[in-house]
């Protein structure tokens, strides 16, 4: 109710803003639209494109080298003979197509490295898809915030307004002085300098939140959505191992590891196992009267030198080993990390939700104070600066109620991202 009283006081009283149906605009409506519009996504799809593209073509890891050939020659005796008089046999033609296979042990692992590499990427996507609904998130409930924080500021303004009014007609009847008049009109001149702002920063930023996501700003434009919290209660082992295996940081550390361990297997195959090679040329040097050739060849050649200590190849399989050692490490560094992390979080939601208590508790303190204030006021008990003071105090708890609920739900959406799962559901658990 006070964002609609908010909205209908700016259109009945702004003389430049005209009248026209807001534009709503929930979360999944600028969810979707931000989607769409991320250059940097549609560049993951793109690589995404490419590796399943590859993932789905793995034959092309046994498929022949095929070579064709045509050519033409000129044979005469050049001082012996008779120079460069052509004859009917001195011109001679060829055409040929040629196959070679070539197999070693390292092929599977090659495929399944090209496979692997599909997941990475479609892991990589999932990822900057849900850190880009998060971020998105994030600023639309600051301009909820923002919006909500105008709403208090323009009753603010009205109150002030009122107070003024009241003081008017005090002082033409002599109850007040000059000087307190003049303190109540700073107030509503300092009430509305701040609505003022408070308006302009919340026009900026949603102007440059909208042009992020492609849409055309428009005054009209409001956010749909309101700031709604419950209280949590998270037991950070539990969550710790039943979410800490699907990170997509610890999954990737194991996609890693994988891929490495496929690339040492890679090598060592293909290094030290016997490989095949199967070749095939047919050509033809004459079509009249037609004569061809058909050529084949197969070879198994064995290698001796990767068995040897500190060759080249013996140390490429050595360091492919030690590569895997060092990914192991960064997985468990990741996942201590992590771990960390996740305390950390279910510590400082505790501690936010404690300050939203707290914030409750000020802002009923704050609102029965200006009640009792106020109406001291009316019957002559308090003077103007006691309320306008009174009138501060319930702004500010206004505000930090406000604020202890953004952060709050900004604290949900980070603990949904280090556990990989939808912030929604995490408002369920």
């Amino acid at each position: 109710m006070p964002r609609f009283l908010f909205f209908l006081n700016v259109c009945l009283f702004s003389p430049n803003v005209m009248f026209a149906a807001p534009v709503s605009l929930s979360l999944e409506n600028v969810i979707e639209q931000g989607i769409k519009s991320s250059l940097e996504l549609r560049k993951s799809q793109i690589d995404l494109a490419s590796a399943e593209y590859s993932a789905n073509r793995l034959w092309s890891e046994i498929f022949p080298a095929i070579s064709g050939t045509v050519g033409a020659g000129y044979n005469s005796r050049l001082f012996s003979g008779d120079s460069f008089k052509s004859k009917d046999n001195s011109g001679n033609y060829n055409l040929g197509i040629g196959l070679n296979f070539n197999f070693n042990a390292g092929i599977p692992y090659s495929m399944k490295n090209i496979t692997l590499a599909y997941q990475i990427q479609l892991l990589n996507y999932d990822d900057a898809r849900n850190q880009l609904e998060i971020q998105i998130t994030k600023n639309f409930y600051n301009l909820i915030a923002e919006y909500e924080n105008i709403a208090v500021l323009s009753d603010i303004l009205n109150s002030a307004q009122l107070l003024y009014e009241r003081n008017q007609v005090a002082f033409r009847n002599g109850l007040i002085n000059q000087l307190t008049l003049l303190q109540s009109r700073l107030a509503v001149e300092n009430a509305r300098f701040s609505l003022s702002v408070a308006r302009s920063n919340y026009t900026n930023r949603m102007d440059e939140f909208l042009t992020q996501l492609g849409i055309t700003y428009s005054p009209e434009t409001v956010l749909e959505g309101k700031i709604q919290v419950v209280k949590l209660e998270l037991d950070a082992l539990q969550l710790i191992s039943e979410y800490l295996p699907r990170r997509p940081d610890v999954l990737s550390k194991r996609q890693e590891i994988e891929r490495l361990e496929n690339a040492e297997r890679q090598i060592t195959f293909s290094s030290r196992a016997p490989s095949l090679n199967l070749s095939a040329q047919w050509r033809t040097t004459n079509f009249s009267p037609f004569t061809d050739n058909l050529n084949g060849s197969a070879s198994v050649s064995i290698p001796i030198d990767p068995w040897i200590s500190g060759t080249s190849k013996y140390q490429s399989i050595r360091f492919a080993r030690e590569a895997i050692e060092k990914a192991r490490l960064d997985l468990q560094d990741t996942r201590e990390k992590a771990a960390t992390y996740i305390r950390s979080l279910t510590v400082n939601l505790k501690n936010l939700w404690d300050s939203i208590e707290i914030a409750r508790l000020g802002l009923e303190i704050a609102e029965l104070n200006y009640t009792l204030t106020e109406q001291g006021f009316r019957n002559g008990a308090v003077d103007s600066l006691k309320v306008e003071d009174a009138r501060n105090n319930l702004l500010d708890a206004r505000q930090r109620l406000l604020q202890a609920e953004l952060s709050y739900l900004l604290m949900i959406l980070d603990i949904s991202v280090a556990l990989n799962t939808n912030w929604k559901e995490m408002m369920q658990l």
